[in-house]
């Protein structure tokens, strides 16, 4: 099992280390030129925070609700439901995106999704596809009921892009989506990543154990999701997850349960593409993770759509650098305000 956890994690550094990154390309079919897709500059406006809660299936969601003052019943906005890479939770990436939105005008939703920081859940850590979309539906619902939200569209960073994807071709909840870093795989990608269909498999067994298992205990059977080079932790990796100035917030557990391994593998995340109609912007970078399925995603897309393309940006630098998080915040800003 570790061997082909640590084969994951050598993946994940070969795509996530890079250095430097300004704006490359931008094409698009509803006028995202290179000029004005990342030509919306942060209004720096204030803001309040609220500790929001919500269900979904019958389970309490724990959010943080950003609104930008002066914003009301009377003075409807647009809202965002933003979501963050997998095993994360709302203080990190999410936050910062969520924050920088409502400097841009925008009331903006992070939240933990089942299982995960706040929220409850019937167990810990489990990355699960249906529970998230099911998740990001009900936030997007929470925020329609809201008074000052005029209407809501969604944000997705990294692996829980296929997560809104999936929720937006399901339902009427948004207005537009913006997809950022996305981790999008298929089967074709997953067994490229994974060590092939003998890795794939393995995982998936170990999965199947680790349920069996946490149903005859009643124990979920958890690793350490995130631990420097040479670590037996899922991500290996050096940067982001380990610096605590960076993710490595209080906050967050910093574990994975094993019994998540089949549904993550067996997700398809570029599948949702062609039935999407709401207007769709992807922020890449062939320096972040698999850009071959963001581009398998944008290709198969028949709503209207934009990418912007970043110079030698990597995954994590979209997590919480300028150089990442900048021109991705305005690009995002400028297609919500359009849309």
């Amino acid at each position: 099992m570790f061997k082909s956890l640590k084969s994951f994690a050598l993946s994940a550094s070969a795509v996530a280390l890079a250095a430097g990154a300004v704006p490359a390309s931008t094409t698009g079919a509803f006028a995202m030129t290179a000029d004005n897709a990342i030509a919306t500059p942060t209004q720096n406006a204030a803001y309040t925070t609220e500790r929001v809660t919500f269900q979904s299936n019958g389970e309490m969601i724990v959010g943080t609700l950003y609104v930008p003052e002066g914003v009301n019943a009377s003075n409807t906005v647009k809202a965002v439901v933003v979501t963050g890479a997998w095993t994360t939770i709302k203080e990190q990436m999410p936050a910062l995106y969520a924050q920088r939105l409502a400097e841009n005008g925008m009331v903006a939703l992070a939240f933990d999704f089942r299982t995960w920081g706040e929220s409850a859940g019937s167990t810990r850590s489990l990355e699960n596809s249906e529970m998230k979309i099911a998740d990001i539906e009900a936030a997007g619902r929470y925020l329609l009921s809201r008074r000052e939200v005029l209407e809501v569209h969604g944000l997705g960073i990294c692996a829980s892009s296929g997560y809104m994807a999936t929720a937006a071709e399901r339902t009427d909840i948004f207005t537009s989506l913006a997809l950022v870093a996305p981790w999008l795989h298929n089967a074709e990608i997953v067994d490229a990543v994974y060590g092939g269909e003998e890795g794939v498999a393995g995982l998936i067994a170990t999965g199947r154990e680790a349920m069996t298992s946490e149903r005859a205990t009643g124990e979920p059977q958890l690793i350490t999701a995130a631990g420097p080079s040479g670590s037996d932790a899922l991500m290996a990796i050096e940067g982001y997850y380990i610096d605590p100035d960076r993710g490595l917030v209080p906050e967050w557990e910093n574990t994975f349960n094993l019994a998540s391994w089949e549904g993550w593998l067996t997700f398809d995340g570029v599948r949702a593409a062609e039935g999407i109609t709401e207007p769709t912007l992807v922020v890449h970078s062939d320096a972040a993770a698999i850009p071959d399925g963001a581009r398998a995603f944008y290709d198969q897309l028949r709503a209207p759509k934009a990418q912007v393309w970043l110079d030698n940006v990597t995954q994590f630098d979209f997590y919480d650098q300028p150089k990442g998080v900048d021109p991705a915040i305005e690009a995002v800003t400028a297609h919500f305000l359009r849309s």
